[in-house]
């Protein structure tokens, strides 16, 4: 909203007959309720129920009507029973669900969500979906949806606005007559399609490419009967046995909040478990020295600005290498679409999300551990974006470097040729199925 991010708007922005930038922002923004592509930086409270309370008691509701509506608001994404919850500790999908229960509480006029689906597991993009056809049947809010998952947002829009890599507008209209007279260039442009409408993956785009042969290197990682909590009334992880090869890639599979991303920091040493044991190589990674553990895996965190530590991004990309490694960087951003004459003075906060997530992966890229440990590292791609990322893993995969990647991307299952690792909920935490 202009006044509340610097930069220079041009024309005139109408929300709800208010001017942004001229009328009094409160009145503008009391009108439209906003889901950032990041869920974790909107939240601003230590529990649940008191993030959703927020919002209300920013908007002036009575505190009976808010004790009411806010059990109501956190049942219709899923999240009954997390009032009492920590923020800090919901995971990825979790948050993105707590976010847009709190956008959706107040009943706004207007609708504003970026990437809503980017962490939802399959179930709860599905009911996302429901909620906002239902919404925009009963015409009772103004939806607009910025989202890279085609089959989501076409048979939801009234109208479809495309935008090329400059910003500028390609085409603008119903979804219907976009498909029939501007495929072919929204294909160019990198704008995933419906399924059923063309090419959408690396493998269908270019069915010659060669996919990796299956992993039969010698054993790097065992996880033996692990198990791990924050709460011991509540754990996340009980008995897991997961065993992985050099050149093997694993994708861990299940809903929101099972465990993905804690098992891929347990691998990787960022967390220890409570129970069980982990060897990387030989070791346990939890003990090892950071330089070696930082030559043995990389980890590529879910959400990309929580391990930026630099002001550029050649500095980002650079950061923690040595000498011999930064050589490479070069060719890593090239190939990720991240050119350091276009990108190396920027500030790696003035990146698209899609840009970001390439952007955190270049480091542990650069480096080439023997162990590459992703979470979710798809999300906010365009078709050119996720085919860079594709033909990089493949070449990764051909060196050796096992993969183990937490996803909801069915695609990149597929695409990487990818063993899945099924996590399942069950009373005492989750257990491999």
């Amino acid at each position: 909203m202009p006044g509340a991010i610097p930069g220079r708007l041009d024309g005139e922005l109408v929300v709800g007959g208010r001017v942004a930038g001229r009328d009094p922002q409160a009145l503008v923004a009391r009108q439209v309720g906003i889901v950032f592509q990041d869920p974790g930086s909107q939240l601003v409270m230590e529990r649940v129920d008191d993030e959703v309370a927020f919002g209300l008691e920013s908007l002036g509701w009575p505190a009976g009507e808010m004790r009411a509506r806010v059990p109501e608001a956190l049942a219709e994404l899923g999240l009954a029973g997390f009032g009492r919850r920590r923020t800090a500790r919901l995971s990825g999908g979790e948050q993105q669900r707590l976010a847009i229960a709190g956008a959706l509480a107040p009943a706004p006029g207007i609708l504003v969500l970026d990437e809503p689906t980017a962490n939802l597991d399959p179930d709860g993009t599905r009911e996302l979906a429901a909620r906002l056809a239902a919404m925009r049947a009963a015409r009772s809010t103004t939806i607009v949806l910025v989202e890279h998952h085609a089959d989501l947002v076409w048979p939801l829009a009234d109208l479809v606005l495309a935008l090329g890599p400059d910003g500028r507008p390609i085409a603008l209209g119903p979804p219907g007559a976009l498909l029939e007279h501007h495929a072919a260039g929204l294909a160019a442009a990198g704008i995933w399609l419906p399924d059923s409408f063309g090419p959408v993956t690396a493998a269908a785009a270019r069915p010659d490419a060669p996919r990796p042969e299956p992993a039969a290197g010698r054993l790097l990682v065992e996880v033996r009967g692990v198990g791990f909590a924050w709460d011991h009334a509540r754990p996340i992880l009980r008995t897991m046995d997961l065993y992985i090869c050099a050149g093997d890639r694993v994708a861990m599979l299940g809903p929101n909040g099972i465990g993905k991303s804690t098992l891929g920091r347990i691998v990787s040493g960022l967390l220890r478990p409570t129970a069980g044991s982990v060897r990387l190589a030989g070791s346990d990674p939890a003990r090892l020295p950071a330089k070696e553990l930082a030559r043995l895996v990389g980890y590529v965190f879910q959400d990309p600005e929580r391990q930026f530590v630099a002001a550029t991004v050649r500095a980002e990309m650079e950061a923690g290498l040595d000498v011999s490694e930064r050589a490479g960087v070069a060719e890593v951003a090239a190939t990720l679409g991240l050119p350091l004459e276009v990108f190396g003075d920027r500030s790696p906060y003035t990146l698209s999300g899609g840009e970001q997530r390439r952007l955190s992966l270049a480091p542990a890229l650069a480096r080439r551990p023997r162990l590459l440990v992703l979470d979710e590292p798809t999300y906010g791609q365009d078709r050119h974006g996720y085919d860079r990322l594709i033909d990089f893993f493949r070449a990764r995969l051909g060196s050796g470097t096992a993969i183990l990647v937490a996803t909801h991307d069915l695609r990149l299952v597929a695409d990487l040729g990818a063993r899945a690792f099924v996590l399942g909920a069950t009373s005492s935490g989750a257990v491999a199925a």
